[in-house]
């Protein structure tokens, strides 16, 4: 996937405010399931919004790293426990112009 420019991330940001997270990350941390999960989210809708419960902000900083090393997609937000992640798709469905 190609870098987004800091104008893409603000748009894509601006975007993420307003959704609601359709993954939640609970006391398991990150699972298989909850990784297929964020997978088959990304794939659907290409920006998502995960809740991660716990109050180590290291381990969500970690967590959010993990996820985009294995569903290839891109960090946009991290603020207290939620977390935007984006990852175009093959069709894609969110534009830039």
């Amino acid at each position: 996937m190609p870098e987004l420019n800091s104008k893409q991330i603000s748009h894509l940001r601006a975007l993420g405010h307003n959704l609601n997270p359709v993954v939640m990350i609970g006391n398991n941390g990150l699972t298989d399931t909850v990784l297929k999960e964020i997978e088959v989210s990304l794939k659907a809708h290409e920006l998502i919004k995960i809740k991660v419960f716990g109050d180590d902000r290291a381990a969500r900083v970690s967590m959010l790293q993990e996820i985009c090393e294995k569903t290839h997609a891109t960090a946009i937000h991290h603020i207290g426990k939620q977390l935007v992640i984006y990852r175009q798709g093959e069709n894609p469905k969110i534009s830039f112009a």
